[in-house]
């Protein structure tokens, strides 16, 4: 794969001139309790993760992509985890990085076309995405695509001294059924 290209969001490979988004993505508290994250990162460690991001999927689990702006100016990352090939299923989570960059649909876009990507491709039967209970566009994105909240992780997510729930989101693929 190259790239899959939509009408507001080019989705590509990482690269190593990604170091610094990555660095200040990673290293946002903000976006720690999301990612389960407890400690900065240093670039240094970063910089091998980019140097290993070549991997197969099948080898790793893991498909990490850039979502560049039609300009090409990178503004977020998708993520498909914890690829299943035996029960046909892999996560799928997103982030774009600043508020000035949310809400023009380009997650949407990027999340339709990785979920496209996994059913053709990966032929994975489903796609799920857990997402926080609080985290209400995100629940709006994925019900828009077409996702079926279908359960609730009671007290799921311990940040800061307190428990949230977190959602099951999944989407079933069409040719599957």
């Amino acid at each position: 794969m190259v790239e899959l290209k939509g009408k507001k969001v080019i989705l590509r490979a990482l690269e190593t001139e990604d170091l610094d988004f990555l660095y200040l993505l990673e290293n946002d508290t903000r976006l720690w309790e999301i990612s389960g994250t407890q400690q900065p990162y240093s670039r240094h460690v970063l910089k091998q993760y980019l140097d290993n991001a070549h991997r197969d999927i099948y080898e790793v689990k893991q498909l990490r992509l850039a979502i560049c702006d039609m300009d090409g100016s990178l503004v977020g990352l998708i993520d498909l985890f914890e690829f299943d090939p035996k029960h046909e299923r892999v996560g799928l989570g997103l982030v774009i990085l600043r508020q000035e960059d949310r809400k023009k649909g380009m997650g949407m876009e990027a999340a339709d076309l990785v979920t496209k990507f996994a059913f053709t491709s990966l032929n994975v039967r489903q796609v799920y995405a857990n997402v926080m209970e609080d985290n209400h566009p995100s629940i709006k994105l994925f019900e828009k695509l077409g996702f079926t909240r279908t359960a609730v992780k009671k007290d799921w997510i311990r940040w800061q001294g307190s428990y949230k729930d977190q959602y099951l989101f999944q989407k079933f693929n069409p040719l599957c059924t």
